[in-house]
Order: C-alpha cells, then sequence, then structure tokens
C-alpha cells in the first residue's frame, strides 16, 4: 500500500524555526531519492530539497542555508529542518520521491501539511 503522511507545519514567525516529518511505505522509500516539494497559493509545485538512499543532498536557491532534509532509511521517516522561516516559504508542504510516484496515470500526493510564516 502506497502511503506518504506529513507533519509538522504550523505558524510560526519570521525567523522561526518548523521541522516537518514525512512517513512514507517501505516499499516507495526503499529504493528512492525522496524530496520536499512545495506549493504556495498561485504558484506551481516546486522541488525544495532532494536527498538520495547514498544521503547525498540538494537544495533549492531559494532555501539553501536554511533548510536541512534528513531520512532515517531504517524506519522509511524523512524529515526537514526549516531554519530562519521566511513569509515567502508559506506554502503547503509534500514529501514525495524524486521523480514524483506515479500510479497509473496520476501523480500520488498526500495531503501535505501547511506552513504559514507572518507575523
Amino acid at each position: 500500500q502506497v502511503q506518504l503522511v506529513e507533519s509538522g507545519g504550523g505558524l510560526v514567525q519570521p525567523g522561526g524555526s518548523l521541522r516537518l516529518s514525512c512517513a512514507a511505505s517501505g516499499n516507495i522509500f526503499n529504493f528512492a531519492p525522496m524530496g520536499w516539494y512545495r506549493q504556495a497559493p498561485g504558484k506551481q509545485r516546486e522541488l525544495v530539497a532532494r536527498i538520495s538512499r547514498s544521503l547525498s543532498t540538494n537544495y533549492a536557491d531559494s532555501v539553501k542555508g536554511r533548510f536541512t532534509i534528513s531520512r532515517d532509511n531504517a524506519d522509511n521517516t524523512l524529515s526537514l529542518q526549516m531554519n530562519s522561516l521566511k513569509p515567502g516559504d508559506t506554502a503547503v508542504y509534500y514529501c514525495n520521491t524524486d521523480p514524483v510516484l506515479v500510479l497509473g496515470q496520476h501523480a500520488y500526493w498526500g495531503q501535505g501539511t501547511q506552513v504559514t510564516v507572518s507575523s
């Protein structure tokens, strides 16, 4: 069974921190590079951080130096530590494989977790 469950979002002031978590089913997690994506209102979903199974990481320029992605291959969990948050980081955050998981003819997404950065 395919499962992606994100958690940890919330409302935070600019400059604050949040830690997002993702529980992924093992049949997805065991073999795939994983990523955190986000979608802000009126914008396309974008990949902000990626981690391979061997733990090499890549970040979008907009979050480099502020966000840290990590994974626990034993527990099938993915995390995103977000520091120095800015209003521009406000979005719904999703975890997924990279490239995105496709079931049938459609991309599969979890419910996401809302991050709002505002004073």
